[in-house]
Order: C-alpha cells, then sequence, then structure tokens
C-alpha cells in the first residue's frame, strides 16, 4: 500500500452565482461541465474537477500574504513562454481581469487572471517535470 498523496483532485471556488460563474469558466476557459444544481458546479479543467460553490458575497481564494498584498492560491500551467504570450493575449481579447506577464526571478514567466468573483488565479510558463515527461509520451 502507497500511503502517498498523489494529484490534487478536486479544488472549490466560491462564486455568488453559479451559473453565470459556469459561463465564464466555460468560455473563457474551456472547462467542461460535469454537473450543475443552484448551489454548486462540478467543471472539468485542467485535468482536474473543479467544483464552483455558491458562496456568501465578497468571498475568495485570495489570501493576504506577510507583506499586505492580495495572493492566488493556484497556478495553472502551460508549455513555454510563447504558449504563455499567446494564452496572455486571448485573456486580454475576451476583456477578462489579467495582469501583466511578470519576471519573479525564477525560471519562466507568470502572470495573474481573475474570475468574476475576483478569484485570482496565476499561470507560469513552466510545466512541472512529471506532466512534462508524461506529455512528451503521450505525443510520441
Amino acid at each position: 500500500m502507497n500511503n502517498s498523496l498523489l494529484r490534487v483532485g478536486t479544488t472549490y471556488i466560491p462564486v455568488t452565482n453559479v451559473d453565470l460563474s459556469v459561463k465564464w469558466y466555460i468560455n473563457n476557459l474551456g472547462a467542461e461541465l460535469s454537473y450543475q444544481d443552484e448551489e454548486k458546479a462540478i467543471l472539468n479543467l485542467a485535468d482536474q474537477s473543479f467544483f464552483l460553490v455558491k458562496a456568501k458575497e465578497n468571498q475568495s481564494s485570495n489570501f493576504i500574504d506577510c507583506n499586505g498584498n492580495e495572493r492566488f492560491s493556484m497556478t495553472f500551467e502551460v508549455d513555454g513562454l510563447s504558449a504563455l504570450e499567446e494564452i496572455h493575449s486571448v485573456f486580454i481579447e475576451r476583456k477578462m481581469e489579467v495582469g501583466i506577464i511578470e519576471d519573479r526571478g525564477h525560471t519562466g514567466r507568470n502572470f495573474v487572471f481573475a474570475d468574476l468573483d475576483g478569484n485570482k488565479f496565476d499561470v507560469w510558463s513552466e510545466l512541472s517535470p512529471n506532466f512534462k515527461k508524461i506529455k512528451n509520451m503521450i505525443s510520441k
């Protein structure tokens, strides 16, 4: 028996309007709807399930860091700088809330975007090594 955590299967995101949020995630991020009722929706996106859960006003998945900056709690990965620049441009064209592409002093580049409720997400230009290995095996 292997007692190791293997992957993140589900992420819960607070939203004020499940129906509007479902449409936003499908139209802007290409999510696929798996289930929906008045209080929640299950979306498949980036090889993971996302539960959009109806929450009270002014709730988000963000947090304040030690310097007083509001931060995201999740980073999506894309395959390279050109993919990052392309998705950044697409998000801007869709009139999404999008930050600038940043050099944070580590490998790759990043930018932050937010959904309708202000939940912030990061996008990084580097694939994690295990995912890159799997992607390369599949593409052969």
